[in-house]
C-alpha cells in the first residue's frame, strides 16, 4: 500500500510516518522546500525508508507533481494548525488550510476522471468547526459555526473536499480530530506549554505559573491514538463521510494543569496572563465517536494520565 502523507514533517506526520512504516507501508512524505528541515524526530533508518517529495500548497504546479501519482491513499495534514498563528494571518490561513485543500483535491479528481489514480484521501479538520455549541459531546450531525479564523479556514477545506467527492466520486473521508497532544507537540499548544512552565518552577522552587484561560473543558487524546484512527480510516472509512476523533471525555484545563502539577510532585500556583488569552475560547469542545468506532473498532487506548506522563518525560529527557 502507497500511502503520501502531506505536512510529513509535522507533528502528527512524523508519528504517522512511524506507523506506517510499522504497518509496512511504502511511505510518501511531502513537506515544504522553502522551509529548512525540522527537527521531526525521526531516527535515520525511518528517514531512509520515506520517499521525500517537495510540496508548496499554495502552487498548483507543486500539487500536481506531488500528488498526481498512483497513491492508495492520501493522509492530508499540511496546514496552519496554530489558531494563534490563523489569528495573526487570517488570510495566509484560508489560502494554505482551504484553498491548498481545494488544489489538492481538484488535481486528484482528475487524475481520477482520467483512470490514473483513485486514491483514498484523509482530509484532517478539527472539532473545532462545531464552534460553541452546548455543553455536550458533538456528534458529525450538529450544527458548524466556528468561532476562528483557524476553525473557519478547515471547515472550508472540508466543503471543498466533499465537493469534490460529489463532482468526482474522489473517495474523501474527512476526520475531526478534537484537541491531542504528546512527544515532540511545539510549547506553541497548551499541553506542552503547561509542561514547560510546570518543569520550570519546579526547577527554579517558585510554584507561580503563568497561563491563559483554564476554564474551557477540552477532549484531550494521545498523538498515537489519533494516528491509530487515521489509518483505521483510509482502510475502513466510508467516501464522503466525516468521522470524529474524539475520546469523548472532558477536563477542565485548570484540572490538566494541576495534574500535570501533581505528576511532578510540586504544588502549582496559576496567575492569569493576558498575553495567553484567546479572544475566542470555545467554553467546552468534546466529542462523541461513537460512529468512528461502529465504522472500524476504534477507541482510545491512552489514558490522560499516561499522554501528560508522555509529554512531560519527553521535555525533561
Amino acid at each position: 500500500m502507497k500511502v503520501l502523507v502531506t505536512g510529513a514533517d509535522g507533528f502528527v506526520g512524523r508519528w504517522l510516518i512511524r506507523r506506517l512504516l510499522d504497518d509496512g507501508r511504502e511511505v510518501y512524505g511531502a513537506v515544504r522546500p522553502s522551509e529548512p528541515q525540522r527537527a521531526d524526530g525521526l531516527t535515520a533508518e525511518e528517514r531512509a525508508c520515506v520517499r521525500w517529495l517537495p510540496l508548496e500548497i499554495t502552487d498548483t504546479q507543486s500539487v500536481r507533481q506531488c500528488v498526481d501519482l498512483p497513491y492508495d491513499a492520501i493522509v492530508h495534514l499540511a496546514a496552519v494548525s496554530s489558531g494563534a498563528v490563523a489569528m495573526r494571518d487570517p488570510g495566509v490561513a484560508w489560502d494554505i488550510n482551504a484553498g491548498g485543500t481545494a488544489r489538492l483535491v481538484h488535481v486528484l479528481a482528475e487524475a481520477r476522471r482520467k483512470d490514473r489514480a483513485d486514491p483514498v484521501v484523509l482530509v484532517v479538520s478539527t472539532g473545532e468547526v462545531y464552534g460553541l455549541g452546548q455543553s455536550v459531546p458533538r456528534r458529525e450531525t450538529d450544527p458548524l459555526a466556528p468561532v476562528s479564523p483557524y476553525a473557519a479556514s478547515k471547515l472550508a477545506a472540508e466543503v471543498a473536499a466533499l465537493e469534490a467527492w460529489r463532482r468526482s466520486g474522489l473517495r474523501i473521508v474527512v476526520a475531526r480530530s478534537f484537541a491531542h497532544t504528546g512527544p515532540g507537540q511545539e510549547v506553541g499548544f497548551v499541553i506542552p506549554a503547561f509542561a514547560q512552565r510546570l518543569l520550570f518552577a519546579k526547577k527554579i522552587g517558585a510554584p507561580v505559573v503563568k497561563v491563559g484561560n483554564l476554564e474551557p473543558v477540552r477532549d484531550l487524546l494521545h498523538v498515537q491514538d489519533v494516528v491509530d484512527a487515521y489509518v483505521r480510516l483510509i482502510r475502513q472509512g466510508e467516501a464522503g463521510e466525516v468521522y470524529n476523533v474524539a475520546s469523548g471525555q472532558g477536563s477542565r484545563l485548570e484540572d490538566v494543569l494541576f495534574q500535570m502539577a501533581g505528576l511532578l510532585g510540586i504544588r502549582a500556583i496559576p496567575e492569569a496572563d493576558p498575553e495567553l488569552m484567546r479572544p475566542a475560547d470555545i467554553p467546552h469542545l468534546v466529542g462523541d465517536y461513537s460512529k468512528l468506532r461502529a465504522a472500524t473498532g476504534w477507541s482510545p487506548r491512552r489514558s490522560l494520565d499516561d499522554t501528560l506522563r508522555d509529554v512531560l518525560n519527553a521535555q525533561t529527557n
